[in-house]
């Protein structure tokens, strides 16, 4: 009972983080339960799976009715995500576990360097005549009871992006939300808020491609995957409400500092076998 109820406070911290960072949840959850809980590495990565789709229910449905959530950049991206989830789902069965925490952790390393950049918040303005308004891949969001306009820049090296993002998704089980974050923010030039909320709303879908291969290969197991939805599913819905209130650069700073110490330590334990 005990176990329980550490599981499922630390998949309700993870759906808090998940949702306020777009980062999905498996970042938190996939430590817990490798090193915590000694369940074998892809396992832990099916239980993860199912937390990111968990994370995307609880908090989509609030950035939706509040403004921030493009679903039309969503829905675009998803289609490279997608794809790319169950090539790394594929590829995933094919790797030993330790390989799989050091890719994790250099991985969510290098994101937390890249985010920790200072870089001004976009809110670039439409280009008439551009992809950008062909395929209408703008719009506006509430910040501090001010309507912000933008619209998003290079619209095939984020779709490449997504690729790469997804097959990171399906191989560690992570949701690729950092990576989605990233490519919004830094490629296409989206405001954070809306690339964060966006991830939210992508992760979702990319993860339950991911989760289908890891479901028939029988390695998503019930007994750990409900605590950890129930978990992330309330801590996300808590997120989701925080997020319309907390400042960028914290959300931001928390994403580095996360991150950061998760990935060494996952690097640490891969390097010295300490995974299943």
């Amino acid at each position: 009972m005990t176990a329980f109820l550490i599981l499922l406070l630390a998949a309700i911290a993870a759906g808090l983080l998940g949702s306020m960072t777009g980062l999905g949840g498996g970042v938190v959850i996939i430590p817990v339960l490798t090193l915590g809980f000694g369940v074998p590495m892809h396992y832990a990565i099916g239980a993860s799976l199912i937390s990111v789709i968990g994370t995307s229910s609880g908090a989509a449905a609030a950035f939706v009715k509040e403004g921030y959530t493009n679903m039309r950049v969503g829905m675009f991206l998803e289609i490279a995500t997608t794809v790319g989830a169950i090539v790394g789902a594929l590829v995933a069965g094919m790797l030993p576990a330790n390989s799989i925490a050091i890719i994790f952790g250099l991985l969510l390393l290098v994101t937390a360097a890249l985010n920790v950049r200072n870089k001004p918040d976009h809110a670039e303005p439409l280009i008439p005549g551009s992809l950008t308004e062909k395929m209408k891949l703008h719009g506006s969001f509430p910040d501090n009871g001010v309507k912000r306009d933008y619209a998003a820049r290079n619209i095939l090296g984020g779709f490449g992006m997504m690729s790469f993002a997804g097959v990171m998704s399906g191989l560690l089980g992570i949701g690729s939300g950092a990576l989605k974050v990233l490519a919004m923010d830094n490629l296409m030039k989206l405001p954070f808020k809306v690339s964060t909320t966006t991830s939210n709303f992508m992760i979702g879908v990319t993860a339950a491609a991911g989760a289908v291969i890891y479901f028939q290969r029988g390695e998503i197991i019930s007994t750990i995957a409900a605590p950890v939805l129930v978990g992330v599913i309330i801590g996300s819905f808590i997120g989701s409400k925080t997020l319309m209130k907390a400042r960028t650069k914290s959300l931001k700073n928390i994403f580095a500092v996360v991150v950061a110490v998760l990935s060494l330590y996952m690097m640490y334990n891969g390097f010295n076998g300490n995974f299943a």
